[in-house]
């Protein structure tokens, strides 16, 4: 469905949650965040990750260090989530131009409950927890240096340093979220924030009233947006968890989130009917790709 972070499959040990994604970023990192997204997208289901595999595409020529590399940061990434690595194909191909990791992450819930993103009912509040957008900001400020004159060094350097500091991993928090009560939540990735947000009304079959003054925004990832010309609403957004929380235990969950260390504030409430508008009656605006693909295109 859509919106859906990964599958779940009754077995008789309970709800075995299932989530795929190929990651193809360059660099020593894609096999470690191929780890974190999936593990998120099994996280946001109520599931702690606990299983790993891994398809992994090189292009010719690259190195045996390059190899080895990329299979480190992979397994310090499982090793800090205390996930195991039970699988996997390792190939170099001229089917590709740059790394791709095809991840598949598993949880179980021994309950047999999971967590939906179509969880809502009308009257229900949206929290978000974490800033947007981390990861967009990381990967514009790898990707387009040249392109931040005026901006200064300290933006620059907290935005390089994005997938570590705040970091892009929500498992932690979803699983708070989930003890907490939460009776949906959501992954934002591509499209950003704003895509998260429709996905979460399409797949609840609600509508969303977001307050655009409570909305969390990582100040070096907004600033490089600005700089860019691009949206933050639709930036790859990795690193903020959606939540939607009974609208009379929502701040008592924000506040539980904030005291375990992870920002929350409640940022829209979910009606009847469809679609995601601003607290002014303004439409947000639905991104037909990230916006991270006009800069691409440039």
């Amino acid at each position: 469905m859509v919106g859906e972070d990964a599958s779940a499959i009754d077995i008789a040990a309970g709800a075995l949650i299932v989530a795929t994604d190929p990651i193809t970023l360059t660099g020593k990192d894609v096999g470690a965040h191929a780890v974190v997204i999936n593990a998120n997208d099994v996280a946001v289901m109520g599931a702690r990750p606990r299983w790993f595999l891994a398809v992994v595409l090189l292009p010719p020529g690259t190195s045996e260090a390059e190899i080895r590399e990329l299979f480190k940061a992979m397994h310090v990434a499982l090793t800090d989530m205390g996930v195991s690595i039970i699988g996997g194909h390792t190939e170099i191909t001229g089917a590709v131009t740059q790394p791709v990791v095809v991840g598949q992450m598993m949880g179980l819930r021994e309950d047999g409950e999971f967590v939906r993103t179509g969880g809502l009912s009308p009257g229900d509040a949206v929290v978000q927890a974490g800033p947007a957008p981390i990861e967009g900001a990381a990967v514009l400020a790898a990707e387009a240096p040249g392109e931040f004159q005026g901006l200064p060094d300290d933006i620059l350097e907290a935005a390089l340093d994005a997938i570590q500091n705040p970091g892009i991993s929500v498992v932690e928090a979803a699983l708070k979220a989930t003890e907490l009560g939460a009776v949906a939540m959501h992954d934002p990735t591509e499209g950003g924030l704003s895509t998260g947000l429709h996905e979460l009304a399409e797949a609840s079959g609600v509508s969303l009233n977001v307050d655009a003054d409570a909305v969390q925004w990582f100040e070096p990832g907004r600033r490089i947006c600005e700089a860019l010309d691009l949206d933050p609403w639709g930036v790859l957004a990795s690193g903020t968890l959606l939540a939607g929380f009974p609208s009379s235990t929502a701040e008592s969950a924000c506040d539980n989130l904030n005291a375990a260390g992870f920002p929350a504030t409640v940022i829209g409430t979910a009606g009847s009917g469809s679609g995601v508008q601003f607290s002014d009656g303004t439409d947000l605006v639905q991104f037909e790709r990230d916006e991270l693909s006009r800069l691409n295109q440039g």
